[in-house]
């Protein structure tokens, strides 16, 4: 009976208890960090797709999804279900811009089958956005703690 309700809790873990609400403006379809830019495979503005992120998905090393938030806040994630290690870069917006700054990040997080013993990854810091990609990005292209991150 645990495993089902793990399982039915959904992809992301809420450190607080904001609701998830609709993003409907948010239409991003790249973002640019250390100068480079790069295309979004994925992007979550909703419940359904917030909870699914990458389960299931064939990630390669051109996969990158961003979570959109409705708030800043602490928004734990886990990695049951899917199929690589993943990079997780939480991003502060700045109020009124399509930018932010890297506020937490959890790097070559390994995947996890078995719910129970899934880990959670919570930031230290509050957040707006999640942009996730294959293990190995950040370090690959010079993303770390404080680097600006800007969403088109």
């Amino acid at each position: 009976m645990l495993i089902p309700l793990l399982v039915l809790a959904g992809y992301i873990l809420l450190y607080d208890s904001t609701p998830i609400a609709s993003s409907p403006n948010i239409h991003y379809t790249s973002f640019s960090v250390s100068g480079k830019t790069f295309k979004l495979t994925y992007l979550a503005t909703n419940q359904t797709e917030l909870q699914k992120g990458l389960m299931g998905v064939k990630v390669t090393d051109t996969t990158t999804e961003l979570f959109v938030f409705p708030n800043a806040g602490y928004y734990s994630f886990w990695m049951y279900g899917v199929n690589s290690s993943l990079d997780m870069i939480w991003v502060d917006a700045q109020p009124g811009s399509n930018s932010g700054s890297v506020a937490y990040m959890a790097t070559n997080a390994p995947p996890c089958t078995v719910p129970v013993a899934c880990t959670s990854y919570q930031p230290t810091s509050r957040a707006d956005f999640v942009i996730e990609a294959k293990g190995g990005f950040a370090a690959a292209n010079g993303i770390k703690l404080g680097s600006t991150v800007v969403f088109s």
